[in-house]
């Protein structure tokens, strides 16, 4: 028997529309393993295929930011709403794109400590106030965003990813979702 993953219960792969066996299999050839999100999400494929094509779109697709700025915003904001899934899964992420091992837990604990650009922490500094206090946001965030260089397309797409992962950590937390205990040891 498998280690419970979520609330959710685990769908027989065999059972799985052929498409969605296609994912699980890419994904275990690409990642060597099947992110639980997807699992949990199969329980209800057709979220699973809208959640597949935002995700695609919004983190691997082409964007005014890196992959990296892209997965630095998700960590900071799954650290606030301490998520335990993202902050492993994406925490992975941050590891192998900057190379450094402990990057992300620096960014969990306090991006203000680390030593990034002006534009790093704007970006950041404005994730963190989307995410943590939303209903106070206004002109002056997207002018210092501005200041810092951004264009509209990127704050776009700041936005976008910020607001995704509030929705993903959500998910997450009431379905008490699990991470791949790989996610640990990967860019380690």
């Amino acid at each position: 028997m498998s280690e419970v993953i979520s609330i959710v219960p685990e769908i027989d792969e065999t059972a799985l529309d052929e498409d969605i066996k296609i994912v699980f299999a890419k994904c275990r050839h690409k990642l060597g393993l099947v992110p639980n999100v997807i699992k949990v999400m199969a329980y209800h494929p057709a979220k699973l295929r809208n959640f597949m094509l935002t995700y695609n779109e919004l983190m691997l697709g082409e964007s005014p930011l890196s992959k990296l700025e892209r997965e630095m915003i998700a960590v900071v904001v799954s650290s606030h709403n301490d998520c335990e899934y993202c902050l492993e899964s994406h925490g992975a992420a941050v590891r192998l794109l900057s190379g450094n091992p402990e990057l992300d837990v620096q960014l969990a604990e306090d991006h203000r400590r680390l030593d990034l650009s002006e534009r790093e922490w704007a970006m950041l500094d404005y994730a963190l106030k989307l995410t943590a206090d939303p209903q106070n946001f206004g002109e002056e965030d997207r002018d210092r965003l501005k200041l810092s260089g951004f264009t509209d397309a990127e704050i776009f797409d700041i936005n976008d990813v910020v607001s995704f992962f509030n929705y993903s950590n959500r998910m997450a937390h009431g379905l008490n979702m699990k991470p791949n205990p790989e996610y640990a040891s990967m860019g380690k």
